[in-house]
């Protein structure tokens, strides 16, 4: 979910810390809620290819594993994320389900990927978190082979995706410490803007971007709904380290925000995204 550190270790601290965690209890609530966008990043591998994958940002590994089943002989894919826990379970899910899919714990700004490594980079929510976002994709191009390709998906704007901001919006008169997301910043809606995505792209050397909005239609059961408010996302985060009074006040507020997204067992919503496409069609020095 995180492919990289800020600066001063915040990433790293988060992710490897309770957001992480949250992300490692919820998985199946998650990987069910995401589905649709796995099946989508999967597609862009062709079925029994001999290419090399690197999901970037792969969090506990649906993406990397999904990519990996649909691989020949030949092929590999690789995951990468800050996050140790996440990692540990997408290795321990790799594992146990016979999928060759390889898990590396490290940050995507930095790390040595090797030269033209791989032919096909995939994300789902997992590039938004650098604190150098052009020094995290020159860092990609230089593991990029010639003509190999990037797809990835994010996060458009807070006020597109209204299930993904409901939490925070509800709970902000009684969690006055929560902080405002500041546009830009390295977290779930960095990428929102398209032109300044477009920048970032240019500046570490890809061609051919492309960035489109997509739609995709998200389901959770209702059942899952409480534990996922007060796990994940900023109000999440709080809530960790709340007294039981606030929690229970927080907590009821917030499940009151989510009713207009609950259909009888299910909770539906919108992720309005970005797919974002480039390419490598020749390699830098």
């Amino acid at each position: 979910m995180a492919a990289g550190s800020g600066s001063s270790g915040s990433q790293e601290a988060l992710w490897n810390g309770p957001a992480g965690q949250a992300w490692v209890d919820t998985q199946a609530v998650l990987d069910r809620m995401f589905a649709p966008l796995e099946t989508l990043l999967a597609a862009q591998v062709p079925a029994g290819s001999a290419l090399q994958v690197l999901d970037i940002g792969c969090g506990t590994g649906a993406t990397a594993l999904a990519a990996a089943r649909r691989l020949g002989a030949g092929g590999g894919c690789t995951g990468i994320d800050i996050s140790e826990p996440m990692v540990a379970l997408a290795r321990a899910r790799a594992a146990r389900e016979g999928v060759p899919a390889t898990f590396v714990r490290a940050d995507a700004q930095g790390h040595d990927f090797g030269e033209a490594s791989f032919d096909l980079f995939l994300s789902r929510f997992g590039i938004m978190f650098f604190d150098d976002p052009v020094r995290a994709f020159a860092n990609l191009r230089r593991a990029a082979s010639v003509d190999a390709a990037l797809y990835a998906l994010a996060w458009r704007a807070p006020a597109e995706n209204p299930f993904m901001t409901a939490a925070e919006r509800a709970a902000a008169p009684l969690l006055p410490a929560l902080p405002a997301r500041r546009p830009g910043a390295p977290g779930q809606f960095a990428f929102a803007d398209p032109a300044r995505v477009r920048q970032i792209l240019d500046a570490a050397g890809w061609a051919g971007i492309g960035i489109e909005p997509v739609d995709i239609a998200c389901t959770l059961p209702e059942a899952a709904l409480t534990g996922y408010l007060t796990r994940l996302g900023p109000v999440g985060l709080a809530l960790h380290g709340a007294d039981a009074q606030t929690r229970d006040r927080v907590v009821a507020t917030v499940r009151a925000a989510f009713e207009p997204f609950v259909q009888g067992s299910e909770v539906r919503f919108t992720a309005a995204c970005w797919a974002i496409a480039a390419g490598a069609p020749t390699r830098r020095s």
